[in-house]
């Protein structure tokens, strides 16, 4: 059997308040005809990307909804992970093509998933490449199986994506986040646009008092009185890390006194953040304003929501990106945001919304002294993407969203 993550209760009623009424009076309108429903996440990991921070909150917040929801994990050893990894990577039009060992990596890994896989459900939702393959090894039985893509798949490596696209093709529905994000001859015809969110009743989210959050950066080591700028991320290439350090000492020639926090995570399916979190340590050292964390030393959600509260401006340097929640998690704080023109972000951070938007290093190091220094814009920026977020970007919307497919795929619309 898939090992189950353990997600505890939440309760609709607690987002009162928070979201929009008539939010919330959708979110329960559309449930009525789906109490019962089993329904099954599926992914590749319990901790360490937005993927398993949406399904932390989406999973309890259908149960409290009268279905019957369950998040379980995949299985697979480090070539598989590095196989999927590959995939991704393919996928947001990296070059590198997988080799026939790894396809067979893949599959034979696959296959022993859909041994596993056991249970009754009317829905399933697969969420990106890593599990999709289970389905070329199972009978769908009663349910409706969907793809859930986080990714930007506009332009997928051709070699990668013919290998993935006839596990795709025995899906019922996918979701995308974005329309331009549809790979070019996709298989399925049923196809949802919705954006992810984030939930503003997650220990990352909550409203943290500044004594607080200033002794919580206090105690890892860093200097409150002074500026500071933070990127909160997976150690990953498309996130550009690199990228991010250049334009940080481009505005540190300005800012003298600023620092620079990299704030990222380490997961089970991402073998290759070791290195580059390895490669950002070399570049860093010595430099007593720049500070890495990461999940694994002590680093969690609470001090995740204190450096994107504290922060003068947060940094979003991506260069492929899906969504980007914490965008929207800093935005919710009312903290600006410095961030690639690229993926969902412009949907978070709309022209004069929540912050600038950037193409290139030496834009970023523009776009953080700007903030830096006019705390007026800065604040104006920041109160104007919390609004946004509020109305488009807080997990009931998401759950209404998602709801309202299955609703559709229960009737065979």
């Amino acid at each position: 059997m898939l090992d189950l993550v353990d997600v505890g209760e939440r309760s609709v009623d607690s987002y009162r308040g928070v979201a929009p009424d008539q939010l919330l009076e959708q979110l329960r309108e559309v449930s009525r005809k789906l109490q019962g429903a089993r329904v099954l996440h599926l992914n590749a990991t319990p901790y360490g990307g937005g993927v398993s921070e949406l399904l932390r909150s989406i999973v309890p917040l259908l149960n409290d909804l009268g279905l019957k929801a369950e998040w379980r994990i995949v299985t697979g050893n480090q070539s598989f992970f590095e196989v999927t990894k590959a995939i991704h990577n393919g996928l947001q039009g990296g070059l590198l093509d997988v080799s026939p060992a790894q396809q067979t990596a893949y599959l034979e890994t696959s296959r022993v998933n859909a041994r596993a896989f056991s249970g009754e459900y009317d829905f399933v939702f697969i969420h990106d490449p890593q599990p999709a393959g289970i389905l070329a090894f199972r009978d769908k039985e009663a349910a409706r199986w969907i793809w859930r893509c986080h990714i930007d798949t506009s332009c997928p490596n051709r070699q990668i994506w013919s290998f993935l696209r006839p596990f795709i093709a025995r899906f019922d529905a996918a979701i995308f986040t974005l329309p331009d994000f549809i790979p070019p001859d996709f298989p399925l015809s049923r196809i949802e646009i919705i954006a992810p969110a984030i939930d503003p009743q997650s220990p990352k989210n909550l409203p943290l008092p500044e004594p607080i959050a200033r002794q919580l950066l206090e105690w890892i080591g860093v200097r409150t009185q002074r500026p500071l700028v933070t990127q909160v991320s997976r150690f990953d290439p498309w996130k550009d890390p690199l990228g991010v350090i250049h334009a940080y000492r481009l505005a540190r020639a300005k800012i003298p006194e600023l620092q620079l926090a990299l704030v990222g995570s380490l997961a089970l399916d991402d073998p290759g953040g070791w290195d580059i979190y390895r490669g950002i340590e070399a570049e860093v050292e010595g430099d007593p304003l720049i500070h890495v964390f990461t999940n694994l030393v002590g680093v969690g959600n609470i001090e995740v929501n204190a450096f994107q509260t504290l922060s003068a401006v947060t940094i979003q340097k991506s260069l492929r990106e899906g969504f980007g929640l914490v965008v929207s998690e800093s935005l919710w704080k009312g903290t600006p945001v410095v961030a690639g023109r690229t993926g969902g972000i412009p949907m978070q951070m709309p022209e004069g919304v929540g912050g600038i938007l950037v193409d290139t290093v030496e834009e970023c190091a523009e776009g953080i002294v700007t903030l830096v220094s006019d705390r007026e814009r800065a604040k104006a920026l920041g109160a104007s993407g919390r609004d946004r977020v509020r109305e488009h970007f807080l997990i009931p919307r998401l759950v209404r969203d998602e709801l309202a497919l299955m609703s559709r795929l229960a009737a065979g619309d």
